[in-house]
């Protein structure tokens, strides 16, 4: 690649050993010291944050190996949701694309390579929305394909496509039941992206990726996706908002993925596999009970 790298915003907050890593594993991408990071360290919720959200500034104050660093000091606490919101639009504001990461996100050393190609290739194809590193572990995938959906680990996208984010959580709601595309949205049942967004307009959650997918499918954009998984979340171990699902861990990063164009129309072949695998490995009921109940109890977000 020739070019200029896109900037990554990196989203952090109270996880040091996590962040560490993650940029350890960013680091040892060959593109990294072309790459200028933003990194937006949220504020500490209280006192009892407040050594944390410092060791936190303190390893990306010691980061090495980047174009540049720039450390953006939240204040207070915006919440995950607030804070990435706002970081991925004053990103684009200045550079008009971003690669976007959070601080338990492992990438292999491939990851900005195929990020920035696949932003270069898809800038002005209106039907795209993102590109993404992180892809559920499916085997049999194409080297590269297109979805009707847009994830959160590990992904980029364009100033053109984030104005289609939406954060009515209820009027997309709305939207996506007036049209009969719940079950759809929910990759024909195998993922509770319907409840999760119900949850959010609730407060039971704070979740910005399910109304930036929502924004996106409702407007009829596509994601390109690897066939094999350039991100690990190492999240899942109930440090972050993130809980425990083997569905979703991709495994150790290790498996280089090669960028190739992919027609701008949804590979049904791919989604078929992915909502199989969904399926098969569901959680069982037990689980998804209590995880209704925790919703249920959950307290409502204060105004």
């Amino acid at each position: 690649m020739t070019g200029p790298c896109a900037p990554v915003a990196l989203f952090a907050y109270n996880r040091p050993r996590h962040l560490a890593r993650t940029l350890r594993a960013l680091a040892a991408n060959p593109l990294a010291a072309r790459t200028p990071v933003v990194a937006y360290a949220d504020g500490p919720r209280g006192p009892a944050d407040e050594a944390a959200v410092g060791e936190v500034r303190a390893v990306l104050a010691r980061a090495r190996g980047f174009a540049s660093l720039r450390v953006v000091p939240r204040e207070a606490n915006l919440g995950l949701a607030r804070n990435i919101i706002a970081g991925v639009g004053e990103t684009l504001a200045a550079r008009g694309r971003v690669i976007v990461l959070e601080d338990d996100l492992l990438t292999t050393p491939g990851f900005l390579e195929f990020m920035n190609r696949a932003l270069d290739a898809y800038q002005d194809e209106e039907r795209v929305a993102a590109v993404h590193g992180y892809v559920l572990p499916v085997p049999g995938l194409p080297e590269t394909f297109m979805l009707r959906m847009t994830d959160c680990w590990g992904w980029g996208t364009w100033s053109r496509a984030w104005k289609l984010f939406e954060p009515d959580g209820a009027g997309l709601l709305a939207r996506l039941r007036a049209a009969g595309l719940t079950r759809t949205f929910d990759l024909d049942g195998a993922q509770h992206y319907t409840a999760m967004l119900e949850d959010q307009i609730a407060g039971r959650n704070d979740s910005w990726a399910v109304r930036w997918y929502a924004s996106t499918f409702l407007a009829g954009r596509l994601g390109l996706y690897p066939g094999r998984s350039l991100v690990r979340n190492i999240g899942l171990d109930g440090s972050g908002t993130h809980g425990a699902d083997t569905r979703l861990d991709a495994g150790p990063c290790v498996a280089p993925a090669r960028f190739v164009m992919a027609q701008p129309r949804e590979d049904a072949a791919a989604r078929r596999a992915i909502v199989r695998h969904l399926g098969r490995s569901r959680p069982g009921l037990l689980r998804r009970l209590r995880a209704a109940v925790r919703r249920l109890l959950a307290p409502e977000a204060r105004p």
